[in-house]
């Protein structure tokens, strides 16, 4: 199953993509996963934004201050894909 969970999230043709009326569907057992993998992925995403964000609050002198810009650019494209992966499940699993 890992197989198919890592060629879903890396299949270029469908990424970004809203699901259409009665288009394809993820599978219910595959779906359950995903979702259990997206939420744990989250919960990790977590603990690196607020690591940032408390980075953030204190002086860091160069070069730290440009590797928490880096940091900070690496966990909004985190959340950005993050949250496309979750509205992808969402959108291609039933009710």
């Amino acid at each position: 199953m890992e197989g198919v969970v890592f060629s879903l999230m890396t299949d270029k043709t469908n990424a970004g993509l809203p699901a259409e009326p009665g288009g394809d569907t993820i599978p219910e057992e595959l779906a359950v996963e995903m979702r259990r993998l997206a939420h744990d992925l989250s919960n990790a995403l977590e603990i690196i934004v607020q690591t940032s964000y408390l980075l953030s609050t204190v002086e860091l002198k160069e070069p730290a201050a440009d590797w928490l810009q880096m940091l900070d650019s690496g966990v909004q494209k985190a959340l950005s894909l993050n949250l496309e992966l979750r509205s992808y499940i969402k959108e291609h699993t039933p009710d």
